[in-house]
């Protein structure tokens, strides 16, 4: 029997070439279009959604967009320099006490975060902690579950809502604190289960103590990346006897700074030359939006997504990179992904490790059969649906993703079977093989963009976008837009398979 490779055939440069120039030309001229019509309305939108005075002379800044225009303010009231503090402890310790190093910036980002939260958002996640410990004793994943996810749900309550809201003088110091609530449910299952599984040495003190250095851990803890416990206290455990250079550290935090500076200016570029946010949040803006501009709108909506968290994530990985920890890799270029799987698993590498690890391989994953693989996907995508506030638009969102997912999942079992593979095999050449693949993966990307339009715009987004573009555009604006996918297939499936 002929097994398929491992690897897809390589295209003749010309035609990569073609490729490159596509993807990138359709994507400045989409841009382009949509920063006119972002000028011709200007004065609606600034009317509409107040925009600021942007940080580049002559333009306006769309701050639209709740989560950067939040982290970037919290970003120049404290966290930053809460950051560069963890930085200065952590090399302090570990060129004069390394042995001192996970105690003392344990300690500090219980104070950073009681700075920031106050005693009483402080106590909150300590009663969350007191009570994820007490169960895990119990070593009972399923008692563990049920008790975790209840805490979690503890922010959808609208009672104890309003009681948190109270503590605080502006509802971003709540927001604060939910967010927080919510990355250290996750760190909480995470310990409970691998405490299940296999408990740390050293009794009940030791174990207490590395839950809270993990909770704690200040570049991680208000959101993320996701790191698993295992993987935490087995990295820390090994900063006492791993000392670097103050030379090294400094020229690598120079260098991943510069990078993380340039993707902060890039992002700031795209909202203050696209109003993007503002755009997507009116339905009339996007029933008039021209054709290329409607396509602009969509890859600057993802496009945007993507830098944002290049910085939200690139800074706190930086830190720990520092400290010896092995971060999550950085979301990759949503440009270049052409299925569900590759953007759950490249994308949030972080989250996807975690679902692995604690839904899809404990429930069977793909070891029992489709139906086990269905099921664990399909609660996989639930709890993530859940964990992200379990909103009409998310489930529509999760729903789709899950299909995405197991209809990828059943062309890929379908096409390499024992009985299809050899058929392809003999009547198409490598490279021919690989142009289907590509076409194939232009309408996965075409489904996968709406999803993320959902995910990012809500119901209403994912609706116009439809009916513009896959109803009314079947033969007018589908087509065109299917052969750029395309492009972007065959770029992503070069940068996939033929890494420099």
């Amino acid at each position: 029997m002929t097994k398929p490779k491992s690897s897809l055939a390589p295209l003749p440069r010309t035609e990569i070439l073609v490729y490159w120039v596509l993807s990138f030309g359709s994507h400045l001229y989409s841009f382009y279009q949509l920063h006119q019509f972002s000028k011709e309305h200007k004065v609606g939108l600034e009317r509409d959604f107040h925009l600021e005075e942007g940080l580049l002379q002559g333009y306006h800044r769309d701050s639209s967009d709740f989560e950067w225009s939040f982290w970037t303010e919290w970003a120049k009231k404290s966290l930053l320099g809460t950051l560069l503090g963890h930085g200065v402890i952590s090399r302090l310790t570990n060129v004069y006490y390394p042995k001192l190093q996970v105690p003392a910036l344990t300690l500090y980002g219980f104070l950073a975060a009681y700075s920031v939260l106050g005693i009483k958002g402080v106590c909150v996640l300590l009663v969350h902690l007191s009570v994820s410990f007490s169960v895990a004793q119990l070593r009972k994943p399923k008692l563990t579950w049920t008790c975790n996810l209840l805490l979690l749900s503890t922010i959808y309550v609208q009672p104890i809502q309003n009681i948190q809201r109270d503590w605080y003088e502006t509802e971003e110091e709540y927001y604060l604190l939910l967010f927080s609530v919510a990355v250290c449910g996750l760190r909480f299952i995470s310990f409970s289960l691998e405490h299940c599984w296999s408990p740390l040495d050293g009794g009940a003190p030791v174990q207490l103590f590395w839950l809270f250095s993990y909770t704690f851990y200040h570049p991680f803890f208000y959101n993320g990346p996701i790191v698993l416990f295992k993987d935490y206290t087995e990295q820390m455990q090994r900063l006492t006897s791993n000392t670097s250079s103050m030379a090294s550290a400094v020229c690598h935090m120079v260098l991943t700074s510069g990078r993380i500076v340039v993707w902060w200016f890039i992002a700031e570029c795209m909202i203050h030359l696209m109003y993007m946010h503002s755009i997507q949040s009116n339905e009339t803006y996007i029933e008039i939006l021209p054709p290329w501009a409607l396509g602009g709108l969509a890859l600057a909506l993802v496009q945007f997504f993507y830098v944002k968290y290049l910085v939200l994530f690139g800074l706190p990985s930086m830190l720990a990179s520092l400290d010896k920890l092995v971060p999550p890799k950085l979301p990759r270029c949503v440009s270049v992904m052409c299925s569900f799987t590759g953007m759950w698993r490249h994308f949030d590498e972080g989250l996807y490790r975690w679902l692995i690890r604690y839904i899809y391989v404990p429930l069977g994953g793909s070891r029992h059969g489709p139906l086990y693989k269905m099921f664990s996907t399909g609660l996989a995508f639930g709890l993530v649906c859940l964990w992200h506030g379990g909103h009409d638009y998310l489930q529509c969102w999760a729903l789709m993703n899950w299909a995405g997912v197991l209809v990828e999942h059943g062309f890929k079992a379908f096409l390499t079977s024992s009985y299809i593979y050899p058929i392809i095999e003999r009547r198409f050449s490598a490279v021919m093989r690989r142009r289907c693949v590509a076409l194939l993966s232009a309408f996965s990307t075409a489904m996968l963009i709406l999803s993320n339009l959902l995910f990012l715009g809500g119901m209403h987004v994912g609706r116009i976008f439809w009916k513009r573009v896959l109803i009314q555009g079947w033969s007018t604006t589908f087509p065109p837009m299917l052969a750029f996918l395309y492009c972007f297939a065959q770029v992503g499936l070069e940068q996939t398979s033929h890494p420099p």
